[in-house]
């Protein structure tokens, strides 16, 4: 059988799209206000332009990780026992 420890996907995407919804809300708060935008549309849109690149890019980034697992991955042999329980 062959061992390797692979990254898990979901958690790494997780990840980049809080950070892009975190730089959204730094944008959205920190910029000069437009009287004609709320805040909070501004945020919306951020958060939409910048998460889904995070998503992307971590998930990317996964895939890096994953396949540098498949080269260090070592074979093992695994034999079955009897148990007499």
């Amino acid at each position: 059988m062959t061992v390797r420890r692979a990254p898990k996907f979901i958690p790494f995407m997780v990840v980049g799209a809080l950070l892009g919804f975190l730089a959204a809300l730094v944008i959205a708060y920190t910029g000069e206000q437009d009287p004609t935008l709320t805040r909070e549309s501004v945020l919306g849109f951020f958060t939409v332009v910048l998460a889904l690149p995070g998503l992307l890019l971590a998930a990317l980034l996964v895939l890096v990780f994953d396949r540098r697992s498949v080269k260090r991955a070592e074979r093992a042999r695994a034999e079955r026992t009897e148990d007499d329980t």
